[in-house]
């Protein structure tokens, strides 16, 4: 089932000299449950497309479909909720409230919404992530490792429709890396979870179920399941 779609997504800044094509007309479509990583250079557009999947900024033409919904047809009120309920983000800063501990950081945005916290589910994520002795923990007790772990758990708890990781190593020395991105992977497979990563490291991209390549703002490689070019 396809979760997750764009068409003709362009997004421009400025005008006349100054005029910058961010993206150019990316199409591209995510299926249930698949693990997706956007390759692309610094400069390239990837950026500017995980933060129109997400919502975070609105195109300049085009289309985003979360669950088949256009989520630029909502406005503004609408789409942060929207947002917050079905599209879980993970940053290379790992985004952590330092004055909250492990597990008041994993449930926090499912009681930001006003909504009930699953344990036995949450509970299962975190013993997934081996963080069951660190929920007392703040985040400046953790390792760098430990905390995008945490980061992972907190986009997991909210069951979102997909989880959108933006450069989610970029902090992290190799080994720690491959450990973190290992763990995202096979808790995304035993969750069903649908996750969309962007990196410049292609050893990490190689971790995904597919490739989408992205040049100067157009998508060159990868950008739906059936693309002969992968």
């Amino acid at each position: 089932m396809e979760v997750l779609k764009t068409e003709a997504l362009s997004k421009i800044y400025g005008d006349g000299e100054s005029k910058v094509t961010a993206l150019d007309h990316a199409d591209l479509s995510v299926e249930q449950g698949e693990f997706a990583a956007i390759v692309g250079t610094s400069g390239s557009g990837k950026s500017t497309l995980l933060h129109l999947l997400g919502g975070l900024d609105r195109p300049t033409s085009g289309k985003v479909f979360v669950e088949n919904k256009d989520i630029f047809s909502l406005k503004d009120e609408a789409l942060t909720i929207f947002r917050r309920r079905k599209i879980g983000f993970m940053f290379q800063s790992f985004n952590l409230v330092p004055t909250l501990n492990v597990y008041e950081n994993i449930v926090f945005p499912i009681q930001l919404d006003g909504n009930d916290v699953d344990e036995a589910f949450v509970g299962e994520v975190i013993r997934s992530l081996g963080l069951e002795s660190m929920q007392n923990r703040l985040p400046n007790q953790l390792s760098g490792g430990q905390q995008q772990r945490v980061a992972i758990a907190r986009a997991l708890a909210t069951k979102p429709a997909i989880i959108l990781a933006d450069e989610p190593t970029g902090n992290l020395d190799s080994k720690t890396s491959q450990d973190v991105l290992s763990l995202l992977k096979v808790t995304g497979q035993k969750f069903s979870q649908t996750i969309v990563m962007i990196t410049h490291n292609e050893v990490i991209a190689q971790m995904a179920d597919r490739i989408i390549r992205i040049e100067d703002g157009h998508i060159v490689k990868g950008g739906v399941r059936n693309d002969e070019s992968q």
